[in-house]
């Protein structure tokens, strides 16, 4: 099996550099022997006005470049590419790619990708409607990507997924490296690092695009001061409803964090993403309860209104911490390439939604309250 996979990566990096850019006519039956290769991306701007910031508040909010993306796709035959890389500000991790994986495609219904690709866990590809996303983000269970092999495979009503991750996104490869806290998904940082993961997910689809799921993950969390390794596991049961224009993504779900470090201060963790890390409990339920409504419409270019209420929960387990919580109220506005989402998050015990940063995951504050910020991200995407 080892020998196989080495042969697999070494055709595909030698087959790689032969995609070239061509016009892929929809009437030439030869088109499937054709490389094809195409790029896009997205421009997005954002203004924020944060309840607990009170100098923003004098001057009426902030409105600034949020980020700029680009994208590559590319495949030939059975073979396919596909690439994100995302600029962001300096404050906010600058560079980094998002996800990167090569594709062999055995057929229409198994795949196997090779890359920084999704961590199949959970609602896929989000548990969420809003710009924002759910709690499960921030402490690395949505939209999550890792370096390692994942297998898919659709059969009749079931979606197989099984994975191998070797570790998150690694940028630097000394000996005894931390994470860069530069990238897009939340990873175990500081102290400690994830490795050795496995993923299992299954989804049975009841008709149509309506389905329900289970998840398990379990991996390694290796020390780095003390070469120890610790483990880190999750499961989770979900799923994703459809009826007309609504949509309704529920999700329960429980993970802990066992670090083998006795200088870690006891039941939390560190987590990076953005450039910047923060505590999170090594112990926690999480519930989530999305919604949302797909108006159509003809008002010069816009063409649809999503409605959408996203809410979570999170419930520590351990002794001491204070509870967090978010809920996301907005809308999407769609007109042409142009996606508007229009939020007004608030949170308790946030680090994105409210003054307290470090321990806001973690123990909390017990006198705690709820913060809100609107939020208008603006995105061309081509």
């Amino acid at each position: 099996m080892i020998k196989s996979l080495h042969w697999l990566l070494l055709c595909l990096l030698l087959l790689l550099p032969s995609l070239v850019i061509v016009a892929q006519d929809s009437t030439d039956t030869r088109k499937t022997d054709k490389p094809t290769f195409h790029i896009g991306g997205a421009l997005r701007f954002n203004y924020n006005l944060s309840s607990w910031k009170k100098e923003q508040m004098k001057r009426g909010g902030d409105f600034g470049f949020d980020m700029f993306r680009v994208n590559a796709d590319a495949s030939w035959k059975k073979l396919s590419l596909h690439a994100e890389y995302r600029f962001y500000s300096k404050d906010f991790g600058g560079g980094f790619l998002k996800e990167g994986y090569v594709r062999y495609n055995f057929n229409d219904s198994t795949h196997i990708d090779i890359g920084l690709t999704q961590v199949p866990f959970g609602n896929v590809t989000y548990n969420s409607h809003s710009w924002f996303f759910n709690l499960p983000y921030y402490v690395g269970k949505e939209d999550d990507y890792d370096m390692g092999i994942k297998f898919q495979r659709r059969s009749n009503r079931w979606l197989y997924q099984l994975a191998f991750f070797k570790n998150a996104e690694e940028l630097n490869f000394g000996d005894k490296s931390a994470i860069d806290p530069g990238r897009y998904s939340y990873d175990v940082a500081g102290r400690n690092k994830e490795v050795n993961q496995g993923n299992a997910r299954a989804e049975y689809f009841l008709n149509g695009n309506n389905s329900i799921g289970a998840s398990v993950m379990l991996g390694g969390l290796y020390n780095i001061p003390s070469g120890n390794m610790g483990s880190h596991w999750a499961a989770a049961v979900h799923s994703n409803l459809n009826k007309d224009r609504w949509n309704l993504k529920l999700q329960s779900m429980y993970y802990r964090y066992n670090a083998a470090d006795s200088a870690q201060l006891a039941g939390y963790v560190d987590m990076a993403a953005y450039g910047a890390s923060y505590q999170v409990a090594s112990e926690a339920f999480l519930h989530t309860a999305s919604l949302s409504y797909t108006q159509p419409v003809h008002w010069g270019p816009i063409s649809a209104l999503t409605f959408y209420n996203d809410y979570s929960y999170m419930q520590k387990q351990v002794k001491g911490a204070h509870n967090s919580q978010m809920n996301v109220l907005g809308c999407m506005i769609t007109a042409g390439h142009i996606f508007t989402y229009i939020d007004w998050a608030a949170g308790k015990n946030h680090p994105w939604l409210g003054p307290v940063w470090d321990e806001a995951l973690a123990t909390g504050t017990p006198d705690a309250r709820w913060y809100s910020r609107l939020n208008l991200n603006i995105g061309y995407y081509f």
